[in-house]
């Protein structure tokens, strides 16, 4: 198994089509609980153990999460309310150095992704085809129509969940 990319890197070539959206909102809503059900009753010393050699913690991850998915949600809005907004892309691994990523409860970053994903997914239950169709434009990867944002954050929150349960899986700790 490839310790970087569990499920392969996300493809972004990949047609999303309109009957595939609500099995990716599905995974977006499921996201939460699985996460919570992954850490539920590690110990502090399991929470800051690296799912990969020189990777993040779990603790790491799961602020990662919250942090990634937040953006995801207010770049949603902005591209709902705005004709192609200019979205900046942000420093992901030096976001992960920060204090709170390295030392603060992940019960935080699980409360924000309840919460965040709840809204999240209230607005995409109800966006038309061509909401989905509508497109923002990031500072390095160019435009992107929001049905493959929602594809691409489907997959993230499998792809690290899939860290942290091959993690798992090794240590023999569930």
């Amino acid at each position: 198994m490839d310790l970087k990319y569990p499920l392969g890197k996300f493809d972004f070539q990949q047609s999303v089509t309109p009957a595939m959206i609500p099995a990716l909102i599905g995974q977006i809503e499921e996201l939460p609980a699985q996460i919570r059900a992954t850490v539920a009753g590690m110990s502090e010393a399991q929470l800051d153990t690296p799912y990969r050699p020189e990777g993040w913690t779990v603790r790491q991850t799961v602020h990662h999460l919250a942090d990634s998915h937040m953006n995801s949600f207010l770049r949603l809005r902005f591209t709902l309310t705005e004709d192609e907004p200019a979205i900046k892309g942000y420093d992901e691994k030096a976001w992960g150095e920060l204090a709170d990523s390295r030392t603060a409860p992940v019960e935080l970053s699980l409360q924000i992704l309840e919460g965040v994903h709840a809204r999240w997914v209230t607005i995409l239950k109800g966006m038309s085809e061509a909401q989905f169709a509508r497109c923002f434009r990031h500072s390095a990867m160019g435009l992107l129509p929001l049905d493959k944002v929602t594809a691409l954050y489907a997959w993230h929150g499998r792809h690290h969940t899939a860290h942290i349960t091959a993690l798992t899986e090794r240590e023999g700790w569930k």
